[in-house]
This record gives structure tokens, sequence and C-alpha cells, in this order.
């Protein structure tokens, strides 16, 4: 079968194909930047066949068994505080299975994986009797390790990711790069210390630790809003997005790595 007949990888896809093979390659680090965190082996999830790992034969016919499976990172965090497992695939297809013990997180992860298309599984236990700060980070910190497990080497993604999500009155911009360079810019001005009962400074602390331990610059920028909840839910959505974006596959990059440098790798 011919690459052209594929509608669904590409409209029309780029005449360089025709003479070169094009892959996605997955690695896993194991080199753990903390010692509470525990890489898990995983699999391949077996609802859908993973697009992106399609790979194009020098003739320009797709081969799909040459496909080697989705980009998923599996990580347990153990402390003396909480006990975490995270799972993310990237090539899901938006199913949560989310329960942190803090409703409101819970709520932000279910937009983290249905608006960027990432199958996301998170059971967490912790302090909470105490307040929910541990739990928050330790999430954060784990979800983080697990981008980066899946992530690998980074060669052939977009890397850049922007996007601006509106809800009623609030709008969020979130500018994103895969760089391996860890980076917080955290503009929200948030009205209120509590939603429902979760104290809203640890929005900024879920994405100050998830940008520590994957290796992301990301920048959060409020253009207007006046509810609390809708500011985080807008800024969970735009976030969602624009990871979508930097994380899917450019056909054009034929399995390249992103960078004039030739490599992206944890700062």
């Amino acid at each position: 079968m011919k690459a052209q007949s594929f509608g669904f990888l590409s409209p029309s896809l780029p005449k360089t194909l025709a003479s070169s093979r094009v892959r996605v390659y997955k690695s896993f680090s194991r080199n753990v930047p903390n010692p509470s965190l525990r890489f898990l082996p995983s699999s391949p999830s077996p609802r859908l066949p993973c697009l992106a790992m399609a790979a194009v034969s020098s003739s320009g016919a797709f081969n799909g068994s040459e496909s080697l499976g989705c980009r998923i990172g599996e990580v347990r965090r153990v402390t003396k505080e909480t006990n975490v497992f995270v799972k993310v695939n990237l090539d899901g297809t938006g199913v949560s299975e989310c329960s942190t013990g803090i409703p409101f997180l819970d709520h932000m992860l279910d937009q983290l994986a249905s608006h960027g298309l990432f199958d996301l599984n998170v059971k967490a236990s912790g302090d909470i009797h105490i307040d929910d700060h541990h739990t928050n980070e330790d999430v954060a910190l784990a979800i983080g390790t697990a981008l980066l497990q899946a992530l690998g080497d980074r060669k052939g993604i977009h890397r850049f990711g922007h996007f601006s999500a509106p809800l009623d009155e609030a709008a969020i911009d979130v500018i994103l790069d895969l760089s391996g360079r860890p980076h917080l810019n955290y503009d929200l001005h948030i009205p209120t210390e509590r939603v429902g009962t979760y104290d809203t400074q640890l929005v900024e602390h879920f994405f100050q630790s998830l940008v520590n331990t994957s290796g992301m610059t990301l920048h959060i920028l409020q253009r207007a809003g006046k509810n609390s909840h809708h500011i985080i839910e807008a800024t969970f959505k735009a976030f969602a997005r624009a990871l979508r974006q930097a994380t899917e596959y450019d056909l054009r990059r034929q399995g390249t790595v992103p960078s004039s440098k030739g490599v992206l790798s944890r700062s």
C-alpha cells in the first residue's frame, strides 16, 4: 500500500519521505533524579495503534509492522509523606483515571488528559490530614518524571507549544519548550485563597514541581479572569493543548532532534 493513501497521517506526505526512512525512537533514561522515584516496566496500550509510530520505507510504502509502540512513562514515588503512582501515554486518547485524595486536583488532571489526548493514570495517598501540599507536589514531580521518561531522546517532536484557552471571562496563554532546561514564568492573579478546599497557592507549586523534573521551559500568562476556578481550569486546559503540540511528531523532521545542537537532554 502506498504512503499517499494514508490521508489520516498527512494530507500529502513530503517528497523527502519517498527516499528516506522515518522512525520514531524510544529510549528510557535510568538516571533517576531522585532516589524516591522508581521507573516501572511498561507496555504499549492495547486499545489503539499509535499512528505517530508509523514507519515509511525507502520505497514509500507504509509499514505498520515496524511500529515501536506508544510513548509511555511509568513512575512510582514513595516517601514518608506520600505514595504516588503515575502512568502517562503521550499517544493516548484522553483516558483519565486519577485519584489523589484532592478532588480539585483530580478535576484539573482530568483536563490535562482530555485536552492533551494523553492517557493519564494517577493514584496517590498522602498526609492530606495535615494539608494538600505534599501530595500536590509529589504528584507533579512524578508526572514530570513520567513525561521525561516517555519523551526519551525527543527525536522527531515539534518541541515547542503555544496555546491560549478561554473559560468564560478568563483567558490564559501557555508557552512551552521541551528544551531540557527547567524554568517557570508564572503570572496568574487568582483572587481567592481557596477553590473548595484546594489552596490556590498550590497551582504555582504544582507547575514548578512538574517543570523541575521534566526539564521544561514553561510560561503561564493571564490575559483576563476574575473567577478563581475559571482561571485555574483555563490554565490546565491551555497547558494540555500546548504540551500536546510540543509532543506530537513533525513528519518533515524525519526523526531528527529538533535542536541545532543535535541533542535535547535534561540539563
